[in-house]
């Protein structure tokens, strides 16, 4: 008598399944976890490295990608920094042009020289001395440095006298070897023929020339600062696509984990709701 009542209870548990039409239960549930929208979109979804990569190449690209509509702004902070780089850089190569164009047909221009262009501190030299000054005042084979300090030839013999003479005003024998050093040392540092100036009577050119020089190098300044900023935007933009990735897809991945604890808990409050009522 016993067993046929443990029978008919376990007939009873096989038959008290979930009623027709009803989606819910673990069996079911188990089998819609496998198949979850978070499976189905790590398979589909873009890679993670993607938008912020985007973002440094182009800034606000990778933004514009995920969806976010601030990635405008650092499209248009790009477009604004190239177009004031380019008219910085512009501005400086004409002030540069108008400068080297006043030393040579001007400054140069009676010495007859045979070079156009040399270093940039040369010029910065034409901009502190009205002149030159000649390279060698004997015609002869040896080289005597002029001694007018007021040109730029003569500050810099005056610099080697200084360092190497034992006594500037009293120089040694020009075969001793302080003489010998302290030419030297002027030769690497004075204006050769083809480089000599003058401003003498062309005050007000020197005066453009100065002006020149200095509005060329705040152009060029200006122009290295929007580089930086550049660089700027492209870093700030990548990491702003970095981390909405990865925001976007922790949030992704807790909307997935929730209706995936909700439909766990409902299936199994189903499958006892239904063993009771059917007991």
């Amino acid at each position: 008598m016993r067993r046929s009542k443990l029978i008919a209870l376990a007939l009873l548990l096989c038959s008290s399944g979930p009623a027709r039409g009803q989606t819910t239960g673990f069996p079911r549930d188990l089998a819609r976890r496998e198949t979850s929208p978070w499976t189905a979109q790590s398979d589909t979804r873009r890679p993670d490295w993607l938008p912020p990569l985007s973002s440094l190449i182009i800034p606000g690209s990778g933004q514009l990608m995920l969806g976010q509509e601030r990635g405008a702004i650092y499209l248009v902070l790009e477009a604004f920094l190239l177009t004031q780089f380019f008219a910085f850089h512009s501005e400086g190569g004409r002030e540069g042009d108008r400068y080297r164009e006043l030393a040579l047909t001007i400054a140069r221009a009676p010495f007859e020289p045979m070079l156009a262009d040399t270093a940039f501190e040369y010029y910065e030299r034409l901009a502190d001395f009205i002149e030159s000054g000649p390279f060698d005042t004997d015609p002869g084979p040896d080289l005597v440095p002029p001694e007018d300090e007021r040109t730029f030839n003569g500050s810099q013999w005056a610099l080697a006298r200084r360092t190497f003479f034992p006594d500037p005003d009293n120089p040694p024998p020009t075969d001793s070897e302080e003489h010998q050093r302290a030419l030297d040392f002027y030769r690497s540092r004075a204006v050769g023929p083809n480089f000599l100036w003058t401003w003498r009577n062309a005050g007000l050119e020197q005066d453009l020339f100065r002006q020149s020089i200095r509005q060329s190098d705040a152009a060029f300044r200006r122009a290295t600062t929007q580089l930086g900023l550049l660089l700027a935007n492209h870093l700030l933009s990548a990491v702003d696509a970095f981390i909405t990735t990865r925001l976007n897809r922790g949030q992704r991945r807790v909307e997935v984990d929730s209706s995936m604890r909700q439909a766990a808990v409902g299936g199994g409050v189903d499958w006892v709701a239904g063993l009771r009522v059917n007991f």
